[in-house]
């Protein structure tokens, strides 16, 4: 069957027409027909070889790890599952490690060993493929009402991870106002968002929905077509070309909580100067090695102590994340029909992959790859 994918060694993007076609082989697999891909920066860095590495025994990697698909077979002991369910498939596999107790309580996202495995990342093909056959524990089924848009529930699961570990962290501090409603905790903080990609735009969506006053801090200017997505959700978009982070700092107020879905660390370093008291910084961008950078690591040394700020890394993985991007998406699809139809720009074919995947030019903010 067709799959895209890499061969590391001579750095080559292909089409494979002759990827092998899975089958069932434990009694709780389940095979899944591939519907829709999404496009990620990952993929594109992984198609520079910057990283990305085949399954052990094998020269090449199918890349994607963003699929929506549908369920087309299962394993005899597989339950809450049959054919004609939509999917989404988790990424992270758990290490073998018997002393991981991560990976034993299936929180793989917090792996000790890093012998870990991700599905069209690290030594396990991907999703980028007609069908595919996964463990049924990995799978997360998706109501028919959200065909439309769960190709996006694996990159809005990044926020969903990153909020939890952010109530977790803050549940050090009485954060959350006492007379805020249960369903936006977020009431009465200030929340700002570094980048305008999909991740950066659907964690906007998630944290307005929580209540939170939200900026989003993006490098276009106004006009343009995220910043007016943006603002439609009830966000406030500010370029960084008009506003430097002190006077974003002064048009929001008390920076409460920021969330980096920017992946660049001069801009990241820098807007962290101005988290406010008992603030949270979440990152979740991953930079490609790149030269050093200068950091004003005195003043943010002060900051982190004198104002009892915390920082924090974030991956996604587990279960919990993917029900939660599941129920949000239900969520925005109610508030914000169009603002979250327009997060997905271009639909596209398998030919198509080699202009999604490997031009330096981006267009749009999520594109979508149609096998079927």
């Amino acid at each position: 069957m067709r799959a895209i994918g890499v061969i590391p060694k001579k750095r080559e993007v292909c089409l494979f027409d002759s990827h092998p076609h899975p089958v069932i082989r434990s009694d709780f697999e389940v095979k899944v027909k591939a519907l829709e891909i999404g496009i990620c920066g990952t993929d594109r860095e992984i198609c520079t070889f910057v990283y990305g590495s085949p399954p052990v025994g094998q020269d090449y990697l199918v890349i994607g790890h963003e699929s929506l698909g549908e369920v087309v077979e299962v394993g005899a002991e597989v339950s809450g599952l049959k054919p004609g369910d939509l999917v989404v498939p988790s990424v992270r596999r758990p290490c073998a490690d018997p002393f991981c107790q991560s990976c034993q309580a299936d929180l793989q996202d917090f792996c000790f060993s890093n012998d870990f495995r991700e599905r069209g990342i690290k030594g396990i093909h991907g999703f980028m493929t007609e069908f595919y056959v996964d463990h049924s524990k990995y799978l997360n089924t998706v109501p028919w009402s959200l065909r439309d848009c769960a190709v996006l529930v694996e990159p809005l699961t990044v926020a969903e991870k990153a909020l939890a570990q952010v109530w977790k962290t803050q549940a050090r501090l009485p954060w959350i106002k006492k007379n805020a409603p249960a369903h936006q905790p977020g009431k009465g903080l200030n929340a700002v968002v570094l980048g305008a990609g999909p991740i950066g735009i659907l964690g906007a969506m998630a944290l307005v929905a929580r209540g939170f006053r939200t900026f989003v801090y993006s490098r276009s200017r106004k006009p343009n077509m995220k910043a007016e997505l943006v603002e439609s959700f009830g966000a406030t978009y500010i370029s960084s070309e008009t506003e430097t982070p002190e006077q974003l700092a002064a048009h929001v107020g008390n920076v409460d909580l920021i969330y980096e879905a920017l992946g660049v660390s001069s801009v990241s370093f820098d807007v962290m100067r101005i988290l406010g008291m008992n603030g949270v910084y979440v990152f979740t961008g991953i930079p490609a090695p790149k030269p050093a950078i200068p950091v004003m690591g005195d003043e943010l040394m002060r900051n982190f102590v004198l104002k009892n700020q915390a920082i924090i890394g974030s991956v996604n993985a587990d279960r919990a994340a993917f029900e939660n991007a599941i129920k949000d998406l239900a969520i925005f699809k109610k508030c914000w029909p169009q603002a979250l139809s327009q997060v997905i720009t271009g639909r596209h074919t398998l030919e198509d992959y080699r202009k999604l995947l490997t031009t330096e030019e981006k267009s749009g903010i999520k594109n979508v790859i149609v096998l079927s």
